[in-house]
């Protein structure tokens, strides 16, 4: 009797999908590298001065108001009557200093009349102030129509 098919098939070693894998990560982390770049700069000859002097961050302290309304110099809690004269101290010390002001949206809706008050006091003795917040996620045409389902 003849027999149709055979029993032992031949050894072949393919190399095809391993090359079609090897190519998939290769394209995986080109393209994550891409995404690594900051897109917003544009890639540029700067020129050279011969008066450049280095640049160096500004040194710089944060004032956070937590959800509770706690007030926060750096990481040590403080109480506001004792904020200025630390912060004097601080801009003595390094006059080009740079204050962050920072408050949690958990917490600001009650607290804002607070927060308001301490920046504009903070404002009138003269500090350098910043206000910290993250990019908006939605796009300003929204902000107009209330909240109705409360906060996301």
């Amino acid at each position: 009797m003849l027999k149709l098919r055979r029993s032992e098939h031949e050894m072949r070693i393919e190399i095809m999908p391993l090359i079609d894998v090897i190519f998939l990560l290769l394209t995986f982390f080109i393209y994550a590298m891409v995404l690594m770049v900051r897109a917003e700069l544009l890639p540029m000859q700067l020129p050279e001065f011969a008066s450049a002097e280095p640049a160096e961050p500004s040194p710089a302290v944060t004032i956070s108001i937590d959800s509770e309304g706690d007030l926060f110099l750096d990481r040590d809690r403080i109480e506001l009557d004792q904020l200025l004269p630390a912060l004097h101290e601080r801009v003595e010390r390094d006059p080009g200093i740079v204050i962050y002001i920072a408050a949690d949206e958990r917490g600001t809706s009650d607290r804002l009349p607070t927060f308001f008050a301490l920046y504009d006091r903070l404002a009138r003795e003269g500090f350098n102030l910043r206000l910290v917040g993250r990019p908006r996620e939605t796009p300003a045409a929204t902000d107009s129509a209330p909240n109705a389902g409360g906060t996301p």
